[in-house]
């Protein structure tokens, strides 16, 4: 069961709740989110929390090390999201 109260349990919703207060710099925003074994975000509480960098330029969500992770077109620049506090 997804917990929607808990912002670091992974989903489009909790994303955007962190993007709120995430500082950004370098063209990304860190948040974070609960981590599987594999590191990835998890949609469960789990015992690790880790750090994840989402780039708006592109759409992209990496893990703590900068590997990439996923593309989602709803986190893209190019295809219309705007990200909250925009640097413009």
């Amino acid at each position: 069961m997804i917990d929607e109260a808990d912002p670091k349990t992974f989903s489009h919703e909790n994303v955007l709740k962190q993007l709120q207060r995430a500082e950004y710099r370098n063209g990304y925003f860190a948040l974070e989110f609960y981590a599987d074994e594999r590191g990835r975000p998890s949609r469960e509480p789990t015992a690790r929390v880790a750090r994840f960098y989402l780039y708006p330029s592109g759409g992209t969500l990496r893990d703590e090390q900068f590997q990439l992770l996923f593309y989602d077109s709803r986190y893209d620049t190019y295809r219309g999201f705007v990200p909250p506090k925009s640097e413009k």
